[in-house]
């Protein structure tokens, strides 16, 4: 569990990241999944956006895929959001105490 601290310092990272993948009609398929563990496990911070014709709320999405992933939610603003995982083999991001 990421204090407020630690989240306030991840939501600074992330408005500086573009989103690495869009979700649309197809909404969660095991496939995505994976692909989004995958990038949490290389870049730690990553940033999701839900296209128009997609029926699930960024939050609900963003909720689903942390429990799924063992992600943290960091934010969500409009149709994007941000998730955050440590990464077990390439540490990036130094989290404040």
């Amino acid at each position: 569990m990421i204090t407020g601290k630690q989240r306030s310092y991840l939501k600074g990272l992330g408005n500086n990241i573009d989103p690495i993948f869009q979700l649309g009609k197809a909404g969660l398929s095991e496939n995505f999944i994976k692909q989004v563990d995958d990038a949490l496990e290389a870049r730690e911070l990553i940033k999701i956006k839900i296209l128009q014709n997609c029926a699930l709320e960024p939050k609900e999405v963003a909720s689903e895929l942390a429990e799924k992933t063992g992600a943290e939610f960091v934010q969500s603003i409009g149709s994007k959001f941000i998730l955050y995982r440590e990464s077990k083999e390439n540490k990036k991001i130094q989290l404040p105490k």
